[in-house]
């Protein structure tokens, strides 16, 4: 057993990032700035550049969903152009994962797609030891969504032309900073902020379900799970309510310390990863879709576990009440309301391949057959 934090030294929140960004910068010369087109001109990426003034020497806001690989190369490139020390990502999941392989294709000078793909890992590996010296470009996140890539020395990217999601990994990758502004979630598309709220909700859900749980992630996951399902309904209600977002970003930095601690995400986001990558289903609506249908898939071994979730959320039976929450906010909850029909079912499952999280679900998953099960549900 063996809990290991990763190599983040600072997490400032009920922040904001004109007051807190100059501050961590310190004397840094040479700075990028990555967000995405739709961000590029809204009040948040103005006061991020104001902030950096003088030290901001390049800016890259192409960065798609699911952090494509080509946006990842290009990225790079303008990284070693810039000779930037420090890249800012303000944005959601995909910027900052994408921002984060970006930096790992510098420190290891990776340039092309295939070299690119085979630095991936298994899902299941650990980010090893972080002593000695940092390498550079380092990363500082500013999140505008509840994603918690931020926490993350791990990150998925995509290639688009096999439709298939890789994950990268290593110990500095996470951002040595993050700032979390509840402010630079304003501009935040109402579905988009709700639905990785889910995705947080799923990181706290399947580690409190795992079936060797530790008191830490326990304690972390939820705290996490009761602090979404108090802030996020606020949110929805009163999009303009800042302390609700401040407690619902919290949360998602909770949501994922489980990790730290050991314990394993994951059939939601082991077909998450699918759907992403095969169909394009955002990270955080992967979740919605999801969740729901592998609580009940799980309920024949973890359902003790499953009563306290039901409990946090209003019900007495967890997969029900996830979704009753879900649907609460205005989100989809099932896979035809992305436009995916029940022909498709079959091929999602047989794009499995053995790996994790699916293969640390806690009910065994031997096969397609039982994907197949698992997505009917949420047909």
């Amino acid at each position: 057993m063996r809990h290991q934090w990763p190599a983040q030294a600072r997490v400032y929140h009920d922040v904001s990032v004109s007051e807190a960004l100059p501050d961590e910068i310190g004397a840094t010369a040479r700075i990028a700035l990555v967000t995405t087109r739709s961000l590029a001109k809204s009040r948040i990426a103005t006061s991020v550049r104001e902030a950096l003034g003088t030290r901001l020497v390049t800016e890259s806001a192409a960065m798609r969903a699911h952090s494509p690989v080509e946006d990842v190369l290009a990225l790079a490139v303008l990284l070693r152009e810039s000779r930037a020390e420090l890249v800012v990502a303000l944005g959601g999941g995909s910027v900052i994962d994408g921002a984060k392989v970006a930096c790992l294709a510098v420190w290891r000078g990776i340039t092309d797609r295939a070299a690119l793909i085979k630095a991936a890992v298994s899902r299941g590996a650990s980010p090893g030891a972080w002593d000695g010296a940092a390498p550079a470009p380092r990363l500082v996140a500013v999140p505008t969504t509840l994603s918690a890539a931020e926490f993350a020395p791990h990150a998925g990217y995509t290639d688009l032309i096999e439709g298939r999601k890789y994950r990268a990994l290593d110990p500095w990758m996470v951002p040595r900073a993050v700032l979390l502004d509840p402010g630079a979630t304003l501009e935040t598309p109402a579905e988009l902020f709700l639905s990785s709220g889910i995705r947080a909700l799923d990181h706290a859900a399947e580690r409190w379900c795992a079936l060797e749980p530790a008191p830490f992630s326990d304690a972390v996951s939820r705290q996490a799970m009761l602090m979404l399902a108090e802030g996020l309904p606020r949110v929805a209600e009163a999009a303009g309510d800042l302390r609700a977002r401040a407690l619902c970003q919290q949360a998602a930095w909770l949501s994922v310390m489980g990790g730290w601690a050991g314990v394993p995400v994951g059939a939601s986001h082991g077909l998450g990863y699918i759907l992403g990558a095969a169909r394009g289903v955002p990270h955080g609506i992967t979740s919605c879709l999801m969740l729901h249908a592998v609580m009940r898939w799980n309920a024949p071994v973890n359902a003790a576990r499953q009563t306290d979730i039901a409990a946090i959320f209003g019900g007495t039976e967890a997969g029900k009440a996830i979704e009753d929450f879900v649907a609460g906010l205005g989100l989809p909850t099932r896979l035809h309301q992305q436009g995916i029909t029940e022909a498709e079912i079959a091929g999602l499952a047989a794009r499995w391949t053995g790996d994790a999280p699916v293969a640390t679900n806690p009910r065994p998953v031997r096969g397609a057959a039982d994907l197949e099960e698992i997505l009917r549900l949420a047909a």
